[in-house]
């Protein structure tokens, strides 16, 4: 199995695929100063296996390493797993 995380600034998303297919997504909203996470989406078949997990951590990843813009975790989920992880609390701090 072969899991993958993308940034699709077309879609304004991140994506998990799991072997080639996508089984999530969270979207993003974009501007000079800050990126807002305003959905996180895992396919119900698919819940449950840690998957939004992986995706958030390499949005936030991300985010982290090619970026200087503040994070909005205005998704529930995004607000939550800063909370549990502080390693990222930085960067709704920015």
């Amino acid at each position: 199995m072969t899991v993958e995380v993308r940034r699709d600034d077309a879609q304004s998303q991140y994506t998990i695929l799991k072997d080639g297919r996508t089984v999530g997504f969270a979207a993003f909203q974009e501007s000079d100063s800050e990126i807002a996470f305003t959905h996180t989406e895992v396919d119900p078949a698919e819940q449950g296996n840690g998957y939004a997990a992986v995706l958030v951590q390499h949005a936030l990843d991300d985010v982290k390493a090619t970026s200087d813009k503040r994070v909005v975790p205005a998704c529930s989920y995004v607000a939550k797993y800063v909370e549990k992880n502080p390693q990222y609390e930085e960067l709704v701090r920015r």
